[in-house]
């Protein structure tokens, strides 16, 4: 992914190490994000260390895993972009619009077709991809919880619901960029969210968050802080679905041998007994 490089709106990046930021004070507004990080440092390196991570890091997750991974992922973005615009909508100046409708380009423009890409690489389909009713659980309820927070709530809400994914996978790219593994596809993955133009874009959405918060509003915090934490606890669950889907997949061929071969599973000779044939 690519953006433009940064503008007035970039504000330290916060770290894993840093100290959970208390939300108040003269300076408070230019801490939110930071705050917001901070409050849920848990879940967020549950993420983004999360197994799938370390896998595609060293090259070992295997490339049907990922293949359903961008199945449902292109979905995702098609409603993460959807989104944006939402909260584009809701843009209190010109700054904040160019910052957004450069975020919902990237979007639209450059990681929807990567990702498509990505998906025919590992031998899958555009023609294929689930409707409505065939995604996860997990892909519904994130679009459901962004798409609802970024229509009803505020600009600055909108962008506590959007901000854990764009900047989560940065903090995941950035560190493996000095070491990418040998498959390409990985390795272009890995590239395409720890570049410089990555990391200059989330300082600027960062710090339009900052911008936008109020300290002297309580009210605001406490939503601020309720849908930053349900994405984040849901940049975990995508990462867990990628994880168990490998694992459905096998119990799926598993099931299949079952079927043919029926003794498969039963003790040598083992014939069903009343209890089984009853149900």
């Amino acid at each position: 992914m690519t953006s433009s490089a940064s503008g007035p709106l970039r504000s330290p990046r916060p770290s894993a190490s840093r100290p959970a930021a208390r939300w108040t004070g003269a300076s408070a507004a230019q801490a939110a994000s930071v705050a917001l990080r901070s409050s849920g440092r848990d879940a967020w390196a549950a993420a983004v260390n999360h197994p799938v991570v370390r896998a595609i890091a060293a090259g070992t997750l295997p490339h049907e895993t990922f293949r359903g991974y961008f199945e449902q992922n292109i979905r995702y973005l098609e409603d993460y972009a959807r989104a944006i615009a939402l909260a584009t909508a809701k843009a209190p100046d010109a700054a904040a619009l160019d910052v957004l409708s450069r975020f919902l380009r990237q979007i639209v423009a450059t990681e929807i077709p990567a990702n498509l890409a990505f998906l025919h690489r590992l031998g899958g389909s555009a023609e294929r991809l689930p409707g409505l009713a065939e995604l996860h659980p997990v892909t519904y309820g994130y679009t459901r919880h962004l798409l609802h927070v970024c229509e009803a709530g505020s600009c600055a809400e909108g962008l506590a619901a959007l901000l854990p994914c764009q900047w989560s996978y940065g903090e995941i790219a950035q560190p493996l960029m000095a070491a990418v593994p040998a498959d390409p596809v990985y390795a272009d993955w890995i590239r395409m969210f720890g570049n410089a133009e990555y990391d200059a874009l989330v300082a600027e959405t960062t710090g339009l968050l900052d911008r936008l918060a109020d300290p002297a509003d309580a009210g605001q915090w406490s939503r601020l802080s309720a849908v930053f934490s349900i994405s984040i606890r849901y940049e975990g669950e995508f990462w867990d679905m990628t994880s168990r889907a490998d694992e459905s997949a096998d119990m799926t061929a598993r099931a299949d041998e079952t079927a043919r071969f029926p003794g498969l599973d039963s003790p040598a000779g083992a014939q069903p007994g009343p209890d089984d044939t009853a149900l």
